[in-house]
């Protein structure tokens, strides 16, 4: 999340910012966190001071004792006792405004990167390169929806019977497929010196906060109600949040990790072309690749990252496009974000396949990560 410090100190900028990333109400949130901060501030100071005061007249109860001056001593306890009881509604008055503070702040998202294009949406992003070969297909070629019914490869029907509409069921060879896809990633992922991570499905709120997906404003996650747990929309969450409240050294940095895992999104919206087959699923198999590293240093972390995912769909022989995502297309929580498209020349369309970004210190701040240079 966004600091205090950068808020009320650099506060034309944030306004801008949020401004880019199409953030409704930012002038509102910003003024709002300003001002319960200084009531934080101000209650900080007269707790301060009364302690201060507690402190020294306590001092001076002891000494009135020795010389014998008990109503002097009596009156001074007397406004000890006050100023105590006092102190405990400043203290109450301050916890109330950090609290007000920490739910104002999850729900502002983060800055974008100066290099960020402006723009609303989709149509806004910039292409930044493009790869591979568009192939043309016959007239008579079949969408994969229809081949995976006609080489009975994935079922579609199966899947709503079983489950419902984006659950689909892989059968044979496009089972075996799809589990060689998931080899091939991870152990690319390995030989670039990713440590490989096998983790849980479900997360608690904590680690839902820590990355942002929570407060889950567009309702993308399944939230298990009894165990007040959800089904992770990414292995993002569980592997980012292994670092959660934990102090790194810096010779430790970079951390490379990367995790498959089945994933979950509620995807809630969706209708139409745009969810036939094996588009925008609401439970898919996928590879995540996290690095933590400092931040003189996450920029170069996030081209070393680029440069792999791109490697990754010019060793499948893919035609690609490389695009930097606009303000308007940016998610919640990434500074600078680049999506990576490939062609289906079967739906005439570009479809996304990666998504790379650079939270900068976001994440760091909800997971109060940190790190221990030499000094």
């Amino acid at each position: 999340m966004l600091t205090i410090k950068t808020i009320v100190e650099e506060t034309e900028k944030v306004l801008q910012g949020l401004e880019k990333k199409h953030f409704k109400g930012a002038k509102e949130a910003i003024e709002q966190v300003i001002l319960i901060d200084q009531k934080r501030r101000a209650a900080q100071n007269q707790l301060d001071k009364n302690l201060a005061d507690v402190n020294k007249l306590s001092k001076e109860i002891g000494r009135l004792m020795k010389e014998g001056n008990k109503e002097e001593a009596e009156a001074a306890r007397l406004s000890v006792s006050k100023m105590k009881e006092g102190n405990k509604g400043l203290q109450k008055e301050m916890e109330t405004a950090i609290n007000e503070l920490q739910v104002l702040l999850c729900t502002i998202p983060n800055l974008p990167h100066e290099s960020v294009p402006e723009g609303n949406g989709a149509e806004d992003n910039k292409i930044e390169r493009t790869g591979g070969k568009q192939v043309e297909l016959p007239d008579s070629a079949l969408p994969h929806w229809e081949l995976a019914k006609k080489y009975d490869l994935i079922d579609f029907d199966l899947g709503v019977k079983i489950t419902g509409a984006g659950f689909p069921v892989y059968k044979g060879k496009g089972a075996r497929l799809q589990r060689a896809l998931i080899n091939f990633f991870l152990d690319e992922a390995r030989e670039s010196g990713y440590q490989e991570i096998i983790p849980p499905t479900l997360v608690n709120q904590a680690s839902g906060y820590g990355t942002g997906q929570l407060p889950d404003k567009e309702g993308q996650m399944y939230h298990c109600g009894v165990d007040d747990l959800y089904l992770i929309p990414t292995a993002e969450v569980p592997v980012t949040n292994i670092y959660r409240d934990v102090i790194l050294e810096e010779k430790s940095l970079p951390i490379k990790n990367c995790a498959y895992s089945q994933c979950f999104r509620r995807e809630a919206g969706s209708y139409g072309k745009d969810v036939r087959g094996l588009n925008r699923l609401h439970e898919f198999s996928k590879i995540e690749i996290v690095r933590i590293d400092t931040p003189e240093h996450s920029y170069e972390s996030l081209k070393e990252m680029i440069a792999h995912v791109e490697g990754l769909v010019q060793k499948l022989e893919l035609p690609y496009r490389i695009l930097r995502l606009c303000g308007g297309d940016m998610s919640f929580t990434s500074a600078l974000c680049f999506d990576f498209e490939v062609y289906s020349e079967a739906q005439n369309r570009w479809l996304e396949v990666s998504s790379v970004s650079n939270f900068e210190s976001y994440q760091a701040n909800r997971l109060k990560r940190r790190y221990r240079d030499a000094k």
